[in-house]
């Protein structure tokens, strides 16, 4: 038996939640993957899944098994590529999953130039609002903001996005142009509901050092950014975009920025920044395919985001 391959098996099963799915990111069949599982509880003399057609779950000894062997293919393969290759290309396959947003129009444009880079990777981009699952997805690396962020990951800020307020010429001749963020909830917003617990992602502002978040009157909502975007440019009202989805807008003067100046009556205020995080499952997830990618990404984005060291 090929003990190291039928750990490998139960190790993906388990972080994928079934045998067909863990057969699917092992390129194996189902009925290979419980052959190695059977194998392996032969070889221990110990259940270590009970398995029915619906349902599976780690028995009281397969989850103490776990726990010790879960770290194994991953230590082996940084211990082969630490002794064989320690100064070696970035290959195999990178998984990068990230938010709608950032992913299509940041990270997108990027990819082809690493991938140029480093023609010995294969890259796959995710591009999702949801909570992704790296185990069970086999994700290498996320995107995340901040409500995104779970416990158990390793996340560290890769850089800060400005965000505008902003409208139509249109609308803002029907409506009126706001001159604090306080005189929005008289407005109609443009407002993103995010798909991880169905709430809106609030507008906050920074006023005189103290942060607080507009109140909304009349909404219209999506969980797409880029639908939000054409309802602005459609005179649908005032919405919240990031600097790198609205620039080529405000260029064209087809949406119009709000609460950029000064006025001598009003209380100036700042739209409040959004910090994005690149995340890992744990240390062992910073391979060198990971490394170059942060360093890629650092390079890229550069000063302007004020990108974390």
């Amino acid at each position: 038996m090929d003990l190291l391959n039928a750990i490998r098996c139960f190790i993906k099963v388990v972080e994928a939640g079934s045998i067909a799915a863990g057969a699917r990111i092992l390129g194996l069949s189902p009925a290979a993957v419980s052959q190695n599982l059977a194998r392996l509880e032969g070889h221990l003399q110990v259940r270590l899944l009970s398995r029915t057609t619906r349902s599976m779950a780690l028995t009281p000894s397969g989850a103490q098994y776990y726990e010790r062997v879960k770290h194994i293919e991953r230590d082996l393969a940084l211990a082969e590529q630490a002794v064989t290759t320690p100064d070696s290309e970035p290959q195999g396959r990178l998984c990068i999953a990230s938010t709608s947003a950032f992913g299509r129009h940041v990270l997108a444009p990027l990819i082809p130039a690493f991938s140029a880079r480093y023609p010995l990777l294969s890259i796959e981009l995710v591009t999702t609002d949801r909570r992704v699952n790296h185990a069970r997805e086999d994700v290498d690396v996320s995107l995340r903001i901040a409500p995104q962020l779970e416990d158990q990951l390793l996340a560290r800020r890769i850089a800060r996005i400005p965000f505008i307020c902003c409208a139509s010429p249109g609308y803002l001749q029907s409506a009126g142009v706001p001159a604090t963020p306080e005189a929005l909830r008289g407005h109609r917003c443009l407002v993103f509901r995010y798909p991880v617990d169905g709430r809106f992602l609030r507008w906050g502002f920074m006023r005189d050092g103290l942060r607080f978040e507009a109140e909304f009157g009349t909404v219209l909502i999506s969980d797409d950014i880029d639908a939000l975007t054409q309802m602005a440019l459609h005179d649908g009202g005032i919405t919240r975009l990031a600097e790198f989805i609205v620039r080529p807008h405000l260029a064209s003067g087809a949406l119009v920025p709000l609460f950029e100046y000064c006025d001598s009556s009003q209380a100036y205020a700042q739209t409040e920044p959004m910090d994005i995080y690149l995340c890992l499952a744990d240390r062992f997830a910073m391979t060198t395919k990971v490394r170059a990618f942060m360093d890629y990404l650092r390079e890229c984005l550069g000063d302007s985001w004020q990108v974390q060291a």
